[in-house]
């Protein structure tokens, strides 16, 4: 881990944009909304960003909870600068599911894998089970403590990305853990982590449902119209619920393209190199062992044919194989 202080001195004197990945989860807003917290006690001022929709109950619930402010990419492109410093944050730069501000990505903070190589002036990408595990230990080493809302914040990004400690825990992420809880409003986290299905959330697992196919022991779903990001690995989380499958894919058309979302329980398949390497040359996507996401272009889904899931789950049997 590289010293925090030298990111700090980085961005003084300036306006800082955080961005998170597109279509940002729990995890992404709250590691973003905890780093602007840390920058408020050095002086520095910061925007939260990002490209996409914010649509899934869980995630418009958290913001309002929080008082949280993040501001699309389309309200910001006409005010950015080319010399504007972007810290990634829950992403990183070239991974596919993070737009190419006009601004300067001169740092990443991330707990995914990279697949692509990229310099920063500032990088701290180590795998955790949550990005706001390494947020929280930038508070804890500094010895600044998070109010109650970052706290709680943080804590409900750790749980839901690790899906209640139950997927891709680490030993710091309890840690974490452990020291967030006695800081935060627990009732404000108890009221987060109920009620975040929404009725119209029902069609798309009805989709999955009516969709599913077994190839072995590796499920495929495909959700023929547009779902946010947060319930297609819902989706993907659920198929993999199921007895008979170790790896699940769904796949999910919107007018960005296919989106993808996959998981395994089994240690002999990676999540982030199987959907990277399924998409070789039609797309990009990456991610953890564990859980992975991918998405492929509107030019690139329509060189795949009248049938693209098809073509898609023969790319990803081939891998397997």
């Amino acid at each position: 881990m590289e010293d925090f202080n030298r990111l700090v001195q980085l961005c003084q004197g300036k306006h800082v944009y955080i961005q998170t990945h597109n279509f940002p989860d729990p995890d992404a807003i709250a590691s973003a909304f905890g780093l602007q917290g840390l920058f408020m006690h050095m002086g520095i001022e910061s925007t939260l960003c990002y490209a996409g929709r914010i649509d899934k109950l869980s995630t418009s619930k958290m913001l309002d909870a929080f008082g949280i402010q993040m501001i699309s990419y389309e309200h910001l492109y006409s005010r950015m600068q080319a010399s504007d410093p972007i810290i990634c944050v829950d992403s990183q730069k070239n991974s596919g599911n993070i737009t190419d501000f006009i601004g300067d990505e001169i740092a990443c903070i991330d707990h995914h894998p990279a697949f692509i190589e990229t310099e920063y002036l500032y990088s701290d990408i180590r795998i955790t089970g949550a990005c706001a595990t390494l947020i929280a230990q930038y508070y804890k080493n500094l010895g600044i403590l998070p109010d109650e809302n970052t706290a709680a914040a943080l804590l409900y990004g750790i749980r839901m990305d690790t899906l209640q400690f139950s997927r891709g825990v680490t030993q710091l992420d309890i840690e974490m853990f452990s020291y967030l809880f006695p800081l935060c409003d627990s009732g404000k986290l108890s009221e987060l982590e109920r009620n975040n299905l929404e009725l119209t959330d029902l069609r798309a697992y009805s989709a999955a449902i009516n969709s599913i196919t077994l190839y072995d022991k590796t499920g495929f779903a495909s959700i023929p119209f547009s779902c946010p990001d947060g319930l297609i690995a819902a989706l993907s989380d659920f198929l993999l619920s199921l007895e008979e499958v170790l790896v699940s894919v769904v796949f999910c058309r919107r007018s960005d393209g296919i989106k993808l979302s996959v998981r395994s329980e089994t240690a002999d398949v990676h999540a982030g190199r199987l959907i990277h390497d399924a998409l070789a040359g039609i797309g990009s996507g990456g991610g953890h062992s564990e859980m992975a996401g991918g998405l492929i272009s509107p030019e690139q889904t329509a060189m795949l044919g009248q049938y693209p899931d098809e073509i898609l789950r023969e790319r990803f049997l081939k891998i397997l194989d």
